[in-house]
């Protein structure tokens, strides 16, 4: 489109005054700017300061939000970049919050607070071949999460990835405790300016369980898992959210006696006489089973969900009972390590049941992504708690922490994936939408 000057009528009696020309000219350019911006920013649905450039973070008490807008709806590089493979960088910015600007941290995750030595754990960001991965932005996420939910679903590790989250969004904002029960398993928080809420659901079996003893064969608890049955104090209450992210593994490794269709068919480590030990294996495959059939079988739940993959432990020197520890100080690179033994196969089932789950619930509408972290958690040795989650003259009876992760540290990666997630989702939405409309267009 051409565009020409207004010409306006001058030196005749009857012409506008000065002040209704240039009124007349701010219109017809406003018109202008509106009609062309549409073709340079395709990604409608999306404020448009959320399509510029990310500028670096500052500290919580110099942070300005409107720097924290300008990021980047789009991967640096090529659409097809996989961003869950790849190299841990350095990261001289971070972390972006701190034990005493973040309330959320656990004790036993709070490293900062107990003197964990090394710092460097803090100091790394996720480099994916042959792309960009932005560092959170937590103004983003929350436009982007505007008027919805997402809840995680799973055990201790869940929840350490749902308190990381609220640590990065606190320089936003902070929430507000809205939940339905006093009890610490079953939380709910409330993004009041953005009408946004975040749930946990503690179901570490991800299927109904109970504790049959309380120390078991490994002190650690005997457990009956009913792996047919579906746990409902999360299956009920999760139809209303729009996101949920599930994950599970280790509580698969303590001692279980296993049901299907209320009898005994097997125990893992249960040393129980006649009792077949089937393994950690076969309960930790019917329990994601039963978990992605009850989502598929929610008629009313019409967000998408998130696995997670699994997160491997780094204990060395030993089991973790047995005086065994991460002692690391940096990351692994790609080639120094490698997923194996017990890890794989952990991995490799909730890939293949994420599969099945994925292919069966497309005919009911359902939609799956996956958050494959596995890979750089992986590379992570160094950024467990280990021996630094309460003070070294307490009297506790806990182990070196060797599963869960410090905060802040290397999982806030975790929720560097999630945003990158929810953008593609946008710009999937969209062309979803481009592609409906052309339909529209050619059939009518």
């Amino acid at each position: 489109m051409k565009l020409h000057a207004v010409e306006l009528p001058l030196g005749r009696s009857h012409a506008l005054p000065r002040t209704s020309k240039i009124v007349l000219v701010i219109i017809f350019g406003t018109l202008i700017f509106l009609t062309i911006i549409p073709v340079f920013y395709p990604l409608l649905g999306y404020p448009l300061y959320l399509l510029k450039n990310s500028s670096s973070s500052k500290s919580s008490s110099t942070y300005d939000i409107s720097e924290e807008l300008q990021a980047s709806i789009r991967i640096s590089e090529g659409e097809n970049c996989d961003i869950f493979s790849g190299e841990w960088v350095r990261n001289p910015d971070a972390p972006y919050y701190t034990n005493t600007t973040c309330w959320a941290i656990h004790e036993h995750q709070n490293c900062m607070k107990y003197g964990k030595p090394d710092t460097e754990y803090m100091k790394w960001k996720w480099k994916p071949d042959g792309c960009e991965l932005p560092v959170f932005n937590p103004a983003q996420f929350l436009e982007i999460v505007r008027g919805k939910s997402l809840a995680f679903v799973g055990d201790s590790v869940g929840r350490n990835q749902m308190q990381s989250l609220i640590c990065l969004l606190s320089r936003v904002e902070y929430p507000i405790d809205v939940s339905y029960t006093p009890d610490e398993k079953f939380k709910r928080w409330k993004y009041t300016s953005y009408n946004f809420t975040i749930a946990y659901f503690w179901t570490p079996h991800l299927v109904k369980s109970k504790e049959r003893e309380a120390n078991g064969p490994t002190q650690t608890g005997l457990f009956n898992l009913y792996l047919d049955e579906l746990d409902e104090e999360w299956t009920t209450q999760i139809e209303e959210f729009d996101y949920l992210i599930i994950s599970g593994g280790h509580w698969f490794y303590r001692p279980s006696v296993l049901y299907e269709n209320n009898q005994i068919v097997g125990c893992h480590f249960c040393l129980i006489e006649n009792v077949t030990d089937l393994t950690k294996f076969y309960g930790y495959r019917k329990a994601f089973r039963t978990a992605f059939r009850a989502i598929n079988s929610l008629e009313n739940f019409k967000g998408i969900t998130f696995l997670r993959t699994f997160a491997p432990s780094h204990f060395e020197n030993g089991m973790w009972n047995q005086g065994g520890n991460c002692v690391r100080t940096k990351p692994f690179r790609s080639n120094e390590t490698a997923l194996d033994g017990e890890n794989l196969e952990l991995y490799m089932i909730q890939m293949e049941e994420f599969r099945t789950a994925e292919r069966e619930g497309r005919k009911k509408g359902k939609r799956y992504r996956l958050m494959d972290t596995t890979l750089a958690t992986l590379l992570r040795p160094d950024g467990h708690p280990s021996r630094y989650g309460h003070w070294p003259h307490e009297n506790v009876t806990l182990y070196n922490d060797c599963v869960h992760w410090c905060l802040p540290g290397p999982i806030d990666t975790w929720n560097d994936f999630l945003l990158q997630m929810l953008k593609m989702e946008g710009a999937r939405s969209h062309q979803e939408r481009l592609h409906s409309g052309d339909r529209k267009m050619r059939f009518q």
